[in-house]
């Protein structure tokens, strides 16, 4: 069995933008569990644990979906939670797209793996990149702190566009020292 999820991989500028916010806010929430920038991802599909056959069916619909979408360019927002402002779950950083490509690659790839009878997603698509998990509530310093982070003046994002040009089919192995992730398949946007 194979954990696994679908993604766009974020490029080296990205992850040297998303490298230096994390270590401009990460000292102020130590309640933090940062996630490395090498691996962060923005995840169109969470599938879970897949046998072979299922396998082939992801990359069945994976290719498919990247034949029918284009490249597109997106940029960095803002930071957000899921979650409290005492006990939030996940800190992200927010994605702008709107061409509307992103959306439009999500509802492609969706559809794709529901006609292999895979479970489709429930819930509304939020694109973001995961940049640190809270498993415990934040104190009174770091509440604070999250909050000056999350107040709409922060400047914390990048207007700089950034390529997407291909999806993954990934492979994640779960550790104490956090996720490690490895490209099984990689297909070009045409």
């Amino acid at each position: 069995m194979t954990r696994t999820f679908i993604a766009l991989e974020m490029n080296e500028h990205m992850q040297r933008h998303l490298s230096g916010f994390i270590h401009q806010v990460a000292p102020a929430l130590p309640g933090l569990r940062w996630v490395d920038p090498r691996g962060i991802h923005l995840t169109l599909a969470f599938l879970g644990e897949l046998d072979d056959e299922q396998l082939t069916l992801t990359y069945e619909a994976a290719q498919q979906a990247a034949r029918k979408s284009r490249p597109f360019s997106y940029s960095l927002t803002h930071p957000g939670i899921f979650g409290t402002l005492r006990q939030p779950r996940v800190l992200w950083m927010g994605i702008d797209e709107p061409s509307g490509a992103l959306q439009y690659l999500y509802r492609l790839l969706q559809k794709e793996l529901v006609q292999r009878d895979f479970t489709g997603e429930s819930r509304p698509f939020s694109p973001h990149l995961t940049l640190a998990r809270a498993k415990a509530p934040l104190n009174p310093t770091e509440q604070a702190a999250l909050q000056k982070i999350l107040a709409p003046n922060y400047k914390a994002g990048s207007t700089q566009p950034y390529p997407a040009s291909h999806i993954h089919v990934m492979k994640s192995e779960l550790s104490r020292t956090g996720a490690t992730y490895t490209v099984l398949q990689e297909y070009s946007l045409q």
